[in-house]
């Protein structure tokens, strides 16, 4: 039987982090997808954590991923409340036109 060991977490890391940065850098226009790119990647930072504090037996890891999980509900919050009020002000959400909230 294959046990799952830290290599396969880290494995699993490294691919949720690709597909975020992937997901960042290929869709620009849609805002919700970079907003849900951005969770990928804090999950991916989450994963590892938790896989190296159970390695090493040390609750730290965990502690800061309760942190990161409490900071990205809250992101992920404020994101789409700003997402909805900027729907409907311009009718659009594309990231193109969010530049104009500047001025």
């Amino acid at each position: 039987m294959l046990a799952i060991g830290l290599s396969h977490y880290l494995t699993v890391g490294a691919i949720l982090f690709v597909l975020g940065i992937l997901g960042i850098f290929l869709n620009r226009k849609n805002i919700i997808v970079i907003l849900m790119s951005v969770e990928l990647i804090l999950l991916s930072v989450n994963l590892n954590l938790v896989a190296f504090s159970a390695q090493l037996g040390d609750l730290t890891g965990q502690i800061f991923a309760m942190f990161i999980l409490t900071v990205a509900a809250a992101e992920a919050a404020i994101g789409l409340a700003i997402v909805v009020i900027h729907f409907r002000n311009r009718g659009t959400i594309e990231v193109d036109d969010v530049s104009t909230l500047r001025g």
